[in-house]
């Protein structure tokens, strides 16, 4: 049964609809009618605030902080990393965000209660992980701001509020008096056939550890001595130009593994990549414990190909996969300065070929010298 109130307002008659008994109870709908009464007194149309305050709770529940998070999320975020950053990052402000200040309108969040929420990130002892989630908040004011439902950022008024975090410094070998031992140490290990060419290739294209352990046969070509994947970091399509070094261990390693997805499959299941540790417990094994990391070969190239080999910042930067942009603000394409880069991968491996000749030749000469003259 409807159950409404008819009523007269500008000279109009009206019928204000209530609620339907008995999911509306007696009481409820006497409250109701009350309340009509009262805005009628005041001159006010009770079908219009109704209908405009139906209309306020739904802005309302549109701008909540996770409401702007979650259209963030899905409408900018997972367009501009990879997926599982984008799943890492959602995790985050679905723990730790979310069932804190995710209710609360965005536009009226103030700083200290976003500084709660990152509290209890660091009373666990996550000092990382609270800077992380500041700037994933910032992002998501950011974006209400330019939707029109948020006027600033809070996130701005807590700086030097957290607890400062270290940086990660990854252990690297960028001296070149020390890098022939290094090689020469890869050259002679031991291990499973993956791990070997993973070891050896390491050096010659410098990604990420786990763009390299993640490698899939379809993304390179060998004939054109292309690798092609999308960046781990900035998820945009990246170009490693092979310089012929690199081919000849992948062409060699394709007769192990060209079956699989995968160009280093896991010991246990060809259907997924190697170790994520597989690289580091390697170079612990070769004794680099702390003077080498999978990381730090990208240390390595950057510092010789700058100090050594005169190549520039930009050039270089770029073939690390690190945003780069030119002068008037746009990033590059992965397609930009492709050749200068091919050429500046060859020039490297060769450059590392002669290190590790150099020192081949050192240790035989030093091995035949002659014996000194008896007294």
């Amino acid at each position: 049964m409807l159950t409404d109130s008819e009523y007269r307002h500008a000279r109009k008659e009206k019928r204000l609809a209530i609620g339907v008994y008995p999911e509306t109870s007696l009481a409820d709908a006497r409250q109701a009618r009350d309340e009509a009464k009262r805005l009628l007194a005041q001159s006010i149309d009770p079908s219009t605030a109704k209908r405009l305050a139906k209309q306020l709770g739904h802005q309302a529940a549109i701008n909540t902080f996770e409401a702007v998070a979650i259209e963030w999320l899905e409408q900018v975020h997972q367009h501009e990393v990879v997926p599982a950053h984008y799943q890492r990052n959602k995790r985050r402000l679905e723990r730790d965000v979310f069932p804190v200040i995710g209710k609360r309108p965005a536009s009226e969040l103030s700083p200290p209660e976003v500084l709660s929420c990152l509290r209890k990130i660091e009373a666990r002892g996550y000092i990382e992980t609270a800077h992380r989630v500041k700037t994933l908040c910032s992002q998501v004011f950011r974006y209400g701001i330019s939707t029109g439902r948020v006027e600033r950022d809070p996130t701005v008024d807590l700086r030097g509020a957290l607890k400062p975090h270290k940086t990660q410094h990854y252990p690297a070998i960028t001296d070149p008096k020390e890098i022939p031992a290094l090689l020469n140490a890869l050259d002679g290990y031991g291990g499973q056939p993956t791990t070997i060419a993973a070891l050896k290739l390491a050096p010659l294209v410098f990604t990420r550890p786990g763009e390299l352990r993640q490698a899939k046969w379809a993304d390179i070509d060998l004939e054109a001595a292309t690798w092609t994947f999308q960046a781990s970091k900035t998820a945009l399509p990246h170009i490693v130009p092979l310089p012929n070094q690199a081919v000849e261990i992948l062409r060699e390693l394709h007769g192990l593994t060209g079956r699989s997805e995968f160009v280093f499959p896991g010991v246990r299941s060809s259907k997924r990549p190697m170790s994520n540790n597989t690289i580091n417990a390697a170079l612990k094994n070769l004794g680099f414990k702390d003077k080498m990391t999978g990381h730090g070969f990208r240390a390595m190239a950057r510092t010789v190909l700058a100090e050594r080999l005169n190549y520039p910042e930009q050039y270089i930067e770029q073939q690390l996969a690190h945003a780069v942009k030119d002068s008037n603000g746009r990033a590059y394409n992965r397609t930009t300065h492709l050749e200068q880069r091919r050429e500046m991968l060859q020039a490297w491996a060769d450059y590392l070929d002669t290190l590790r000749s150099s020192s081949a030749q050192a240790a035989s000469a030093s091995k035949h010298e002659a014996p000194p003259a008896l007294p």
